[in-house]
């Protein structure tokens, strides 16, 4: 069984930084196993959910914001990050990170994960 649990949200000022967490287990990160991409999406108070980053299998990254965005995977400790500096209040929303089957590439498509963490509150205040 596959769970993700993401960590390293909170309260933060404008301009701070944050470090996302999601340890997985239950799904190999090797690239030479089973293939998974790895996603951060977040979701404000009455908006959609909304593509941030994607890490591929092979190690290829998608960001929605390069100067303020970093998504890495350790594949030894099956830990994925999402790195978010010079934060904004219009940050402010529940992260979640996701797995997606697929040997190339990453979605951006939220209806393409299979398995996705609870969650963490990331607040910017201004």
């Amino acid at each position: 069984q596959v769970h993700m649990v993401e960590s390293g949200g909170g309260l933060v000022q404008t301009g701070g930084s944050l470090r996302l967490s999601c340890a997985v287990s239950g799904l190999a990160f090797s690239t030479h196993s089973m293939a998974w991409s790895l996603g951060w999406f977040r979701q404000a108070a009455g908006m959609e959910r909304e593509f941030v980053a994607a890490i591929s299998r092979t190690g290829i990254t998608t960001v929605t914001e390069k100067d303020r965005f970093a998504v890495s995977r350790d594949n030894t400790k099956n830990i994925l990050y999402l790195q978010i500096n010079s934060l904004k209040p219009e940050d402010t929303a529940t992260y979640y990170c996701a797995a997606e089957r697929r040997n190339y590439g990453s979605s951006q498509n939220p209806n393409d994960y299979d398995y996705w963490g609870q969650g963490t509150q990331v607040t910017v205040s201004s």
